[in-house]
């Protein structure tokens, strides 16, 4: 049950005090370290294998001139026991896969349960369940009469329309939608929201694996998805069938390419300084190597222009992503002694990972458009072929369909930036750290007596995405805490959770000053980093079992306390995150401020 913090001298003996004279241990050797059996601080875990893949340590000092190590400190009993349940090989590999499978199948419960109540369209439904239904039909979005119930039965989807409908975000999206309806049925609620619960349960198990290869621990893995499986906001997104849970997955999945990425590239250092062995420092260049052979870089250009293709904001975190990538190859460059670090991260290797992110970022978005470009129903579709708006000289050589699609994103780009509705449930960017007013997809009254209130009180169905408090806060203060750990202790895995963060938030608050109608929910793109900032910061809290037992022993009961008050508060919101009749005093205790009703 120990932390995966990189080892401290004193920790584990002679080879960790050399490694700390030599200097601290950069972020890409902590990801190029493969830990035994995929986690390294495991008890149990046989320490010859986690020799073998120790990071080298070049011009340490020799193990006979390091201080003798101390003698070990006797271990807790928790973490004895724990030592004793992962002793053998079979017992590790179930708790290396069954920890973070395990939480991923709590989430699809807590997702899957009762999932076609409400039976009508909720909140956004109406224009995404729609859309998604008509663009798998005819393949793009078309019109529907006005004044139709919240249904889709099948006298409703006998009225749909060929003409082009108005859609303001990408197809993608729609296309997973409509793929649950296709496996489900349209008239059937499960098949609306299944595609986004199944994602929600696998941004999840995402979670672990990734929390797992940045910070080397199984158990702060299953702690980062289990924080992630029992988040409102989370889960209210993953049982409406609106497109930011959607979003979440593929900009989850494509953080995890980065993650893959950064371990190769430390591999990839390692080469190149093994070539320059005994090549003075002077004769190796000022600009150093440019590395094009980067398989998860290219994966992570497709699966970023993918979720452009479900929200054009997905945008924000490839930008994000980028300027990260820039901005450690030039902490890699100077850490490496070469003297142009600053412009070789700019015009050399910065310019060759925007080649292989961006351009296929942009064919993976544009392939989303398959269907439009193939219908003739698609709104815009024939734009430029007729009236004359096909464009002349230079640009008249790009072919007309691109064109029309040009005209449609210019269409969709004027009503993203200037969207002026009001909204009682539109809020400020700068209110979504403290959950100032979380939306409310669906609520119904129920009067005391009448069917499905059995009450002596009148009753409340909600569904309101509310994250859960402790949680939310909880990691808004993590935040500031890996802020801390970035510029003090140079903690890579806190500067690359940092990066995904601010890509995913802080563009929100400069497009708020152009539009007025931004949601709260719109958070549950970037929330699942929310929990592994958390993670990180309970991963210091647990401590090492090398720490002193008085310490180690307060470490694990505020961990414990922490997760246990975390769950039961879960417990308390899930009625109304998930549309459960309750008691309308009940649904009053939920809203423990005058913002959140």
């Amino acid at each position: 049950m120990s932390s995966p913090e990189t080892p401290r001298a004193g920790d584990a003996g002679p080879a960790a005090q050399a490694a700390d004279a030599a200097g601290p241990r950069s972020f890409d050797a902590v990801l190029a370290t493969e830990p035994a059996a995929g986690d390294e601080s495991a008890p149990g875990a046989d320490p010859a294998r986690s020799r073998e893949h120790a990071p080298r340590v070049e011009h340490a000092p020799r193990v006979e001139d390091a201080p003798a190590p101390e003698a070990p400190r006797p271990l807790l009993r928790i973490d004895a026991w724990w030592g004793r349940v992962l002793a053998s090989p079979a017992a590790f590999r179930l708790w290396y896969w069954g920890g973070p499978i395990g939480v991923a199948l709590l989430a699809l419960v807590l997702r899957v349960w009762n999932l076609g109540h409400p039976s009508t369209l909720v909140f956004d439904e109406i224009y995404y369940v729609r859309d998604a239904y008509s663009q798998w039909v005819n393949g793009a979005p078309t019109s529907w009469p006005s004044g139709l119930p919240l249904t889709m039965d099948p006298e409703v989807l006998a009225q749909l329309q060929d003409a082009g409908s108005y859609a303001v975000h990408p197809p993608l999206g729609k296309w997973i939608i409509g793929l649950g309806m296709w496996l489900f049925g349209a008239s059937d609620p499960v098949g609306w929201r299944i595609a986004t619960a199944v994602l929600g349960s696998l941004i999840v198990l995402l979670i672990a694996l990734i929390t797992r290869k940045l910070l080397g621990s199984t158990l702060l893995a299953v702690i980062a998805g289990l924080l992630v499986g029992i988040d409102g906001i989370d889960i209210v997104m993953s049982r409406v069938a609106l497109l930011d849970g959607v979003l979440a997955f593929f900009v989850v999945a494509g953080f995890g390419l980065i993650v893959l990425d950064r371990a190769q590239l430390a591999r990839l250092w390692a080469q190149w300084e093994s070539e320059q062995a005994g090549i003075p420092p002077e004769r190796r260049g000022d600009w150093g190597p440019v590395f094009w052979r980067r398989p998860w870089l290219y994966a992570a250009g497709i699966v970023f222009g993918l979720a452009c293709g479900v929200k054009w904001n997905g945008l924000y975190f490839l930008a994000g992503m980028g300027v990260y990538l820039v901005v450690a190859d030039m902490i890699a460059r100077r850490r490496h002694g070469l003297r142009a670090w600053f412009s070789a991260g700019i015009l050399t290797q910065g310019l060759a990972s925007f080649v292989m992110l961006v351009p296929l970022a942009v064919v993976s978005y544009l392939a989303t458009w398959t269907g439009w470009f193939l219908s003739s129903d698609g709104w815009d579709r024939d734009w430029a072929d007729t009236g004359g708006n096909a464009a002349t000289g230079f640009w008249s050589w790009v072919p007309r369909s691109l064109q029309s699609l040009w005209h449609y994103h210019q269409q969709m780009y004027q009503w993203h930036s200037t969207l002026d509705q009001p909204h009682p449930y539109a809020t400020s960017p700068l209110g979504w750290p403290i959950l100032l007013r979380p939306t409310s997809m669906y609520y119904q009254g129920l009067n005391a007596g009448t069917p499905g209130c059995d009450s002596s009180v009148n009753c409340a169905q909600a569904i309101t995405s509310i994250s859960n408090p402790l949680i939310w806060w909880g990691a808004l203060v993590a935040g500031f805490v890996l802020v801390w750990l970035l510029l003090r202790r140079r903690d890579g895995a806190s500067g690359l959770v940092l990066a995904i963060l601010g890509g995913g938030y802080l563009p929100w608050i400069a497009a708020a000053w152009g539009r007025s109608a931004v949601f709260e929910f719109y958070t549950v793109s970037y929330a699942p980093f929310m929990a592994i900032a958390l993670a990180i910061v309970l991963g210091r809290i647990l401590g090492s079992r090398h720490d002193p037992p008085a310490r180690r022993l307060v470490g694990i009961r505020v961990v414990a306390i922490f997760l246990a008050a975390a769950v039961l508060l879960s417990a308390f919101f899930y009625p109304i995150w998930t549309g459960l009749t309750v008691p309308f005093p009940f649904w009053q205790l939920h809203m423990w401020f005058p913002s959140w009703v």
